[in-house]
């Protein structure tokens, strides 16, 4: 297993292949999504370095409610298409942001986060929530995480 610290400088395919298996052994015989949303937030949070926050929204009619998550207390409903979370549910689509004071509409729950990077959660065609983790480093995400990452919505969403 890799520890946090050596990310990066250990293979990100084989990490985000590791943190897959973890992810699903956390998940096994496991199908309340509340649960597996803890579990899944708290290794992220773990594995993952220079994170800030870590967590799941769940989409609730036309918002986003505030899921399991490790960090500061967070924004509790987020509209669609406000913020990199709501853009992400509008677009269907993963948002990688580099600074997050260059995102029209930012909504800062935590004034030291400087990049962020969301996932939408599918089940099937629906999307029922996002994946929204932060970094107080500007650029931390890069396009191996938002895959890491994007593997880890589905394994989440085959669980219940």
């Amino acid at each position: 297993m890799f520890e946090a610290a050596t990310i990066e400088t250990a293979d990100k395919a084989e990490f985000y292949r590791q943190l897959a298996q973890q992810t699903q052994a956390l998940f096994d015989g496991e199908t309340d999504m509340i649960a597996n949303a803890a579990n899944m937030s708290a290794l992220i949070y773990q594995m993952l370095p220079d994170l800030n926050w870590a967590g799941v929204y769940l989409l609730k009619g036309d918002q986003l409610v505030l899921g399991p998550f490790q960090g500061k207390p967070a924004c509790v409903r987020i509209p669609i298409g406000r913020g990199v979370c709501g853009a992400a549910i509008e677009r269907k689509a993963s948002i990688l942001v580099e600074d997050v004071h260059a995102f029209p509409g930012h909504i800062a729950c935590d004034a030291a986060s400087r990049s962020e990077l969301v996932v939408p959660i599918f089940q099937g065609k629906e999307t029922i929530g996002v994946i929204d983790l932060d970094s107080p480093r500007p650029s931390r995400f890069d396009p191996d995480d938002q895959t890491g990452i994007e593997r880890l919505a589905e394994i989440f969403a085959a669980s219940f």
